[in-house]
């Protein structure tokens, strides 16, 4: 295939391929073309990470799609690094070369300075490994400079966020599973200063146990998701918005990008904690435990439907006091979850004059999604957008366990929509008020924000260690396109 003729080549030039005399040309369109024996191209927004000079050579470093042929890929496979090393006939051929290349990599807008956490406890504690093998390298070929932070405890990388001088840095990249993403957020919106800290682009490479927002992100356009794929997202510097969520208990707040869940999937990625010695099977294991012996809730939902879901539950007033405000008092002196009047204090809303609507239990699993994917194998919300000011909510009430068995079977498809047991739809806002098990009212549940235990119930698991709320009331509203955060596209 000859080179288009619409394109126009910015420099076009003989030099040495192999010690093979070879012509070369840079397209207007960011295209490089090499003539050796073949026709090759390169993308330079795409797949050059960078160059570097040797003497007369000059050495460009691209990470490209392994089942590549020619221009055009066939399958997606896998990226792999790949240095293209040709000799300049002159000095003159050389500098030119040089400022061409510079001049179109500058031209993406792509970060020159990271901060990064790396997580070495999260999942199976291979971030350290994945960061250095798979990611350092192709941030060293992109030539961008690093500060590197390992997090040392839980919340340790939320007070580094809260206080860490965002000026000196294009972004803030988490190598970990999702928790770290969460904290980060979460000590941004924290600052005096959190209007323009959550303007700073957030990067997450998946190495850790759930890896949803790395999944939702690649996913979007086809990508598996890897470190590589992710990390070269990062480098070429492409940014979309990403809602946030706030989660109001009184004066107490928390702030979710991913999920909230209460009943059923709560209680499996919580309670399955104390199987960790089995691995990824925990879960597996856990939720047929689970649904062998079912739990259902008391307690009701209240929502604002977003425009198209307005058929869903009974129309309701507005009540919108927490009561768990009153109860939490030895909670709200801990430190880390007092929260400054000149932070972020969650969206403006009028919620008095919207349209709510209430659905009252009792309920197998209560679901909230703000991204599609909850982990790299389980799609529960396929329907969900990054940044459409809504969340997902996916609600099962009554369900027989064999439908329920096979329902939650359909997550890694996101086939569980489909179910008449499901209801799923998108809504503005959401009031939760949990309430105790049908079957034993002495014991009551766990609410589960972004992985994390937001509120532990009576009888539950650990039921006696602190948490940030009471199990009571909460408030969930939704800040469209708060945080901006690297993206594929």
């Amino acid at each position: 295939m000859d080179r288009p003729d619409h394109r126009k080549p910015v420099i076009s030039d003989q030099v040495l391929v192999n010690g093979i005399l070879t012509p070369v040309s840079l397209l207007s369109d960011g295209t490089l073309w090499c003539l050796d024996g073949g026709k090759r191209c390169l993308h330079l927004e795409k797949e050059v990470l960078g160059f570097v000079t040797d003497g007369p050579d000059i050495r460009i470093k691209s990470l490209v799609d392994s089942r590549r042929s020619g221009c055009f890929p066939t399958n997606r496979g896998k990226l792999v690094r790949k240095d293209i090393v040709f000799q300049s006939l002159s000095e003159e051929s050389q500098r030119l070369w040089c400022q061409n290349l510079r001049e179109f990599l500058d031209s993406f807008g792509r970060p020159k300075r990271l901060f990064i956490f790396v997580n070495p406890f999260g999942g199976k504690k291979a971030a350290t490994k994945i960061f250095l093998q798979h990611v350092k390298p192709l941030l060293d070929d992109a030539e961008i400079q690093i500060t590197l932070q390992e997090t040392k405890h839980q919340l340790h990388a939320k007070e580094v966020a809260r206080t860490l001088d965002i000026s000196k840095y294009d972004g803030i990249v988490c190598v970990s599973g999702d928790g770290i993403l969460v904290e980060v957020v979460n000590g941004l919106l924290e600052r005096q200063d959190w209007d323009t800290a959550i303007k700073v682009p957030l990067g997450v490479i998946p190495a850790g146990t759930g890896n949803g927002m790395a999944k939702s992100l690649l996913d979007s356009v086809g990508d598996p998701c890897t470190a590589a794929n992710a990390a070269l997202s990062i480098i070429r510097g492409h940014k979309r918005s990403l809602d946030v969520a706030t989660i109001k208990q009184g004066e107490t707040r928390f702030f979710s990008v991913l999920m909230l869940a209460w009943g059923l999937v709560a209680d499996i990625d919580i309670e399955s904690e104390k199987y960790r010695w089995m691995g990824s099977a925990r879960i597996d294991f856990y939720a047929l435990n689970r649904i062998l012996n079912l739990r259902q809730y008391t307690g009701c939902i209240s929502f604002v439907p977003a425009p198209g879901f307005e058929a869903f539950g009974e129309p309701l007033s507005y009540n919108g006091k927490c009561t768990g405000e009153d109860n939490n008092h030895d909670l709200k002196e801990a430190e880390h979850i007092k929260l400054q009047k000149s932070c972020y204090q969650g969206p403006d809303i009028n919620l008095k004059n919207l349209n709510w609507k209430v659905i009252n239990g009792p309920f197998v699993s209560v679901w909230l999604h703000n991204v599609p994917w909850g982990s790299q194998d389980a799609l529960p919300a396929p329907d969900a957008k990054l940044s459409d000011g809504c969340l997902d909510l996916i609600l099962v009430k009554k369900c027989p366990k064999l439908a329920l068995l096979s329902l939650m079977s359909g997550l890694s498809s996101g086939g569980h929509v489909k179910s008449p047991y499901v209801m799923y739809l998108k809504v503005k806002a959401f009031i939760l008020e949990p309430g105790s098990r049908v079957a034993k009212p002495e014991k009551e549940g766990i609410i589960d924000a972004d992985g994390e235990v937001l509120a532990r119930g009576k009888g539950t698991h650990k039921c006696d260690d602190l948490t940030l709320m009471a199990y009571d009331q909460l408030q969930v509203t939704v800040d469209q396109g708060l945080a901006t955060i690297f993206s594929p596209v």
